[in-house]
């Protein structure tokens, strides 16, 4: 199970709901509609390098395409949803190529995702949204750089390729850039080196699979493109500060 590859993708009233804790994941983006609410703690989401910082019942309304990240502050007990464009049509063809000035909201009670079971349930609830996401902020239309098609075509390569072996230097052959351009590129607009992002990424990936699957770590450490178990349980402990199965165990 990929958490967030490609999602968008699947079929026209697909909608995806996961509750996780404790939980971080580096800067990525999809095609899919993604909503990121906090049942209790905090965590700060970046959203095209805007900061926004969630609490309880804070809700955050990330657009297709937008490139975004969020990191637990001392502890969360989060909520992410991703459903595809389709699922609000309407609002999708409205907004399409724009993007809010402020993708923050607060809801003012706990929301209960497991009774949105049917899709008119879930359209209902995802039009109140849109709604008041309207109501709230001003819009602005994409605008973007070549530099930041080129950081877009990075990490959908990582996307696609993670779970294998995947360098830089790979990407930069396959976009048919020079690899110190690339290499500059991303650290000036990631503010760390491809290695560090790309062992966040497989990361994240296998805390989620040790969360909601039983598969066991070494299988988690392959599909997350460890070949080596010692490196995955050292890079997992530098990045998570315990072990797998120790974070596996916990509530």
């Amino acid at each position: 199970m990929v958490f967030f590859e490609k999602h968008g993708m699947e079929g026209k009233d697909f909608f995806h709901y996961t509750p996780l804790k404790n939980y971080s994941f580096p800067l990525h983006f999809h095609r899919a509609y993604e909503l990121i609410y906090v049942n209790s703690g905090q965590l700060n989401v970046s959203i095209d390098q805007r900061d926004f910082l969630l609490k309880e019942h804070d809700m955050a309304f990330v657009f297709s395409n937008q490139i975004h990240e969020f990191k637990t502050i001392g502890y969360s007990d989060i909520c992410v949803m991703l459903f595809p464009p389709e699922v609000i049509g309407d609002f999708y063809i409205n907004y399409k190529g724009l993007v809010p000035e402020d993708n923050k909201i607060h809801w003012e009670k706990e929301i209960d995702f497991q009774k949105l079971k049917s899709i008119y349930g879930q359209k209902s609830f995802l039009y109140d949204l849109c709604s008041r996401i309207v109501e709230q902020s001003s819009f602005a239309r994409i605008n973007k750089t070549s530099q930041s098609r080129v950081l877009y075509q990075i990490l959908l390569y990582v996307e696609e390729n993670y779970d294998r072996a995947c360098t830089l230097k790979d990407i930069a052959r396959y976009l048919q850039y020079d690899y110190p351009y690339i290499s500059k590129l991303f650290v000036r607009q990631m503010n760390m080196t491809f290695t560090d992002y790309i062992n966040q990424y497989r990361i994240s990936q296998a805390c989620y699979q040790l969360k909601n699957t039983y598969r066991s770590i070494s299988e988690i450490a392959a599909d997350c493109g460890y070949n080596n178990l010692r490196t995955f349980h050292r890079n997992f402990k530098e990045i998570m500060t315990c072990a797998p199965g120790e974070y596996r165990a916990m509530d």
